[in-house]
């Protein structure tokens, strides 16, 4: 029985014998929602949407988290992985541009089987790695061949920021690590008639007051990738879940503050930049967790 290392916690824990980590996974995958999902990136959803799995439980506690009733109260149904395989397949059929997992990290155990046998049934859809970025080495390389897409976040830049707001004061050094070895798997991107098939996208959501610290990460990416990945700067901050007890973040963010970080992008050369609306600024965009298709 394989202690659980999925993640930098190490929790150690034996899913199979029905022990729980920090994240509260068990050795099945639990699944939210399967939706054709209108509101990722354009060149994810194309015109008929991107065929997105959520998966339950999360092994970060973001005091923002949008996705809380999934992320942190575990809501989901437990799927084998024959009907995994299924769920995978079915979106295809649906005509999704892409599949894509979304906060999959807790289940690799489960997903990593599930999709061998999806593809040797005939999936061809690329597969995005929709994820928080913070996971171990080892769980990071059993994925080389099987994801075409990574589509990880990049939170915070400072350990104090990734402390208070997550829980994982390492998570700076633990992202840069693994946006590095996320890249040598998939390389720069490749897009055919305006859809991404192969690449790197790296979503960074700006959080107020934390501006600074935004034009930081993006620093960052340009010196470790030049313009040969797509980064995709969210406006669509508020102050949900338990933001409220955080009196610096509990608010919306300023059109001053979003603006100096697009402005840095510029500045240092980036061009594949996906940037947002105000109006992005909603929960109206959060999915309806209703077990849909799973």
């Amino acid at each position: 029985m394989p202690k659980c290392e999925l993640c930098p916690r190490t929790c150690r824990v034996s899913r199979r014998a029905g022990q729980r980590g920090v994240c509260q996974a068990g050795w099945e995958a639990k699944v939210a929602l399967v939706s054709l999902h209108q509101w990722e990136e354009p060149f994810l959803s194309g015109t008929k949407g991107a065929g997105t799995v959520f998966f339950s439980n999360c092994n970060l506690r973001c005091v923002f988290c949008q996705n809380a009733r999934i992320s942190a109260e575990g809501y989901g149904k437990v799927v084998s992985r024959e009907r995994l395989r299924d769920i995978f397949l079915e979106q295809e059929k649906r005509g999704a541009t892409v599949l894509e997992l979304v906060t999959p990290t807790p289940y690799l155990y489960a997903i990593i089987p599930a999709l061998k046998m999806a593809k040797q049934s005939g999936l061809t859809l690329p597969v995005v790695y929709n994820t928080n970025g913070y996971l171990s080495e080892n769980a990071l390389q059993a994925l080389n061949g099987l994801v075409d897409i990574y589509l990880p976040d990049f939170k915070y830049n400072q350990n104090a920021s990734a402390k208070r707001y997550s829980g994982a004061s390492d998570y700076p050094e633990v992202i840069k690590r693994n946006l590095k070895l996320m890249y040598s798997q998939v390389g720069g991107p490749v897009l055919q008639n305006g859809l991404l098939k192969r690449g790197l996208v790296v979503r960074h959501l700006v959080l107020p007051t934390l501006y600074r610290e935004s034009c930081e990460i993006l620093q960052w990416l340009a010196d470790n990738f030049a313009d040969n990945i797509y980064i995709s700067l969210m406006n669509q901050y508020v102050p949900f879940y338990r933001a409220p007890k955080y009196p610096e973040i509990n608010r919306r963010l300023t059109t001053y503050e979003y603006e100096k970080v697009v402005d840095y992008a510029r500045s240092l050369g980036l061009t594949k930049v996906l940037c947002q609306e105000r109006n992005c600024a909603t929960t109206d965009y959060i999915p309806n967790f209703n077990g849909q298709n799973v």
